[in-house]
C-alpha cells in the first residue's frame, strides 16, 4: 500500500469520526435544468450529491437524468433516439457546471422503457456521443429495463463520478 493510500484512508476514517457525513456533503446544481422540486409538480430529489471521501476528492452521485427541458417537461415524447440525444446533452451540462468531463464518469446505469426494442438503438447513440467527445475510456455501465417515473420518458441514465482524481482503466 502507497503511504498517500493509507493517509487517505487515514482522513476520511479520521474525518468521519469527527464530522458526520451530511457535513461533507453538497448538493450539485445544474445549468440545463431547473431542481425537481422546483417544477410545476415538484418531485423530492436532487439532480445530484457530492460526497468528499478524501481532503481533494468527491464521488459525484448525479440521479435519473432523461430528456427533460429546462422547466421539467419531458421533451422528444415517442422518439427514443432524441430522448437518448438529450438525456446526454442533460447529463453533459451537469457535468460541466461541476468541472467535470465524461473521464471522470466511472459508472453508469440506464433504465431503458422497453429494452429488446430499443437497446441496439440506445448503442448506436451512446457510441456516437462518445466518439464525438473523444471518450476513449468507457465507464462501467448496466442497462435495465425498467418502468420509468413518466409515461412518456423511454429512457433515463444515472451517474457515480469521481472529482478531482485520475480515472484510470483496470
Amino acid at each position: 500500500m502507497k503511504s498517500s493510500d493509507y493517509n487517505a484512508r487515514c482522513w476520511f476514517v479520521a474525518s468521519s469520526s469527527r464530522k458526520s457525513i451530511l457535513k461533507r456533503m453538497r448538493q450539485l446544481k445544474s445549468s440545463t435544468m431547473e431542481e425537481a422540486y422546483d417544477y410545476e409538480k415538484p418531485s423530492a430529489f436532487s439532480r445530484g450529491m457530492a460526497v468528499k471521501i478524501k481532503p481533494d476528492t468527491e464521488m459525484v452521485f448525479i440521479s435519473g437524468t432523461a430528456s427533460i427541458g429546462e422547466n421539467g417537461e419531458t421533451l422528444h415524447k415517442g422518439s427514443f433516439k432524441n430522448q437518448s440525444k438529450r438525456m446526454f446533452e442533460n447529463i453533459a451540462g451537469i457535468l460541466e457546471k461541476e468541472g467535470l468531463k465524461w473521464n471522470n464518469v466511472v459508472k453508469t446505469t440506464i433504465y431503458i422503457r422497453d429494452i429488446d426494442r430499443d437497446y441496439e438503438e440506445f448503442n448506436i447513440v451512446r457510441k456516437e456521443f462518445y466518439d464525438k467527445i473523444g471518450l476513449q475510456t468507457y465507464p462501467a455501465s448496466v442497462c435495465v429495463e425498467a418502468k420509468l417515473c413518466r409515461s412518456d420518458l423511454l429512457i433515463e441514465m444515472e451517474l457515480i463520478v469521481i472529482k478531482n482524481e485520475t480515472v484510470q482503466t483496470i
